[in-house]
C-alpha cells in the first residue's frame, strides 16, 4: 500500500504543489525521536504555490523564514505561525521553484500514547480524532518544530514521508477554500486548494480568515 522513500517519491513531488497535494492524502508522516515514534496518516492538505499565489509565503520572494520552500522537493518546511504553533509543509518543485503542501490534519496510526501525552501538555484533547486535527495539533503530536525545518523527508532520517502507492480515489477527495487565509489568497473560487478525504473525522473544520 505504501512506497518507501525513494527517488520515485522525489520525482512525484517535483511538480506544482497543486498537482502533488491530493497525492499526499493517505501518505504517512513519521517522526522517530528520542521520546519514541509517532506516525500519522495524512487526511487533509493545502497547496501553496509561489509568485502567482498571494496566499503563499513565497509570494514576495525568498526570505530567511521561507528559505526551505526554495529547496528541493521532499524537504520539510516547518515554521511558527503567529507565534502560536508550528506548521509542517512538504516542499514541492525542483530547487529554486518555491512551492509546498501544508499537512493540515491526520490520523495517528502509531504512537498514540506519546501523541496524547504531547498534546495534553499543550491543551485539551477531547477525543482521539483531535490528536492531529489541525496543523498546530499535528506538529505537537509529531513533536515537530523549527528545529526540523529543512530536513530531507526522503533520506531515511528521523522524520520521513511515505507516499501511498495507490492514490486515494478521486471520488472520495473533497476540495474547497484554504482555511484562515486572508486577502486574495483566501478566495475560494480562485483558490479551492484544500483537499481532504471525504468523511474522515480527523479533517479540520473550515474557517474563513478574520477580517
Amino acid at each position: 500500500m505504501y512506497s518507501a522513500p525513494t527517488d520515485r517519491s522525489r520525482s512525484f513531488l517535483r511538480q506544482p504543489a497543486l498537482k502533488a497535494a491530493s497525492g499526499l492524502l493517505g501518505g504517512i508522516l513519521r517522526h522517530d525521536s528520542d521520546d519514541g515514534t509517532v506516525a500519522i496518516l495524512v487526511t487533509e492538505v493545502e497547496a501553496y504555490e509561489s509568485s502567482d499565489d498571494p496566499g503563499s509565503h513565497a509570494y514576495r520572494g525568498r526570505t530567511a523564514r521561507n528559505a526551505s520552500m526554495f529547496g528541493d522537493a521532499g524537504h520539510l518546511y516547518c515554521y511558527l505561525h503567529l507565534g502560536l504553533h508550528h506548521c509542517a509543509n512538504i516542499v514541492c518543485q525542483p530547487t529554486g521553484q518555491a512551492a509546498a503542501v501544508l499537512i493540515r490534519a491526520g490520523l495517528v496510526i502509531e504512537g498514540s500514547q506519546l501523541a496524547h501525552q504531547r498534546r495534553t501538555t499543550r491543551g485539551v484533547v477531547r477525543s482521539d480524532r483531535d490528536l492531529a486535527r489541525g496543523p498546530g495539533r499535528l506538529t505537537v503530536a509529531l513533536g515537530l518544530d523549527h528545529r526540523h525545518d529543512g530536513l530531507d523527508l526522503l533520506a531515511g532520517g528521523p522524520v520521513t514521508l511515505v507516499l501511498p502507492t495507490t492514490p486515494v480515489p478521486t471520488s472520495t477527495v473533497g476540495a474547497g477554500p484554504r482555511v484562515g487565509v486572508s486577502g486574495a489568497g483566501g478566495d475560494g473560487a480562485r483558490f479551492p486548494w484544500r483537499f481532504w478525504i471525504d468523511g474522515d473525522p480527523t479533517v479540520s473544520a473550515y474557517r474563513a480568515a478574520r477580517t
